[in-house]
């Protein structure tokens, strides 16, 4: 059996990873843009524990989706600093409250309020 040289592998093993990593950057683009069109619509707002929620039924498949992936950032976050991630929720939740553009869904104490 012929042995394949890593010489002739590596190059394409470096393609890979930045194709992967290009797909990714756009798939979080696309990502990111949604969120703003559904924030800019009111369709979702952020709430104070660092979780978004639809305000329209209609949005509620995105919202879920969009949890999914804050829930998997704040366990990580959380494990790595050896916190609560509900803690981790309401941190990122004051940074989202600082950094959303006016006319943004909030929620504070139960109420809802346009930053």
């Amino acid at each position: 059996m012929q042995r394949i040289s890593t010489i002739t592998t590596k190059p394409f093993w470096g393609m890979l990873n930045i194709i992967l990593l290009a797909l990714l950057l756009c798939v979080t683009s696309a990502w990111a843009g949604a969120l703003e069109n559904l924030r800019a619509s009111g369709a979702i707002g952020e709430s104070y524990n660092g979780y978004v929620v639809a305000r329209d039924s209609g949005a509620q498949a995105e919202a879920d989706a969009i949890n999914a992936k804050r829930k998997t950032i704040y366990q990580e976050k959380a494990a790595a600093q050896g916190i609560g991630i509900d803690h981790v929720g309401k941190v990122y939740a004051e940074e989202i409250f600082k950094n959303v553009p006016a006319g943004t869904w909030i929620q504070l104490n139960g109420n809802w309020t346009k930053k």
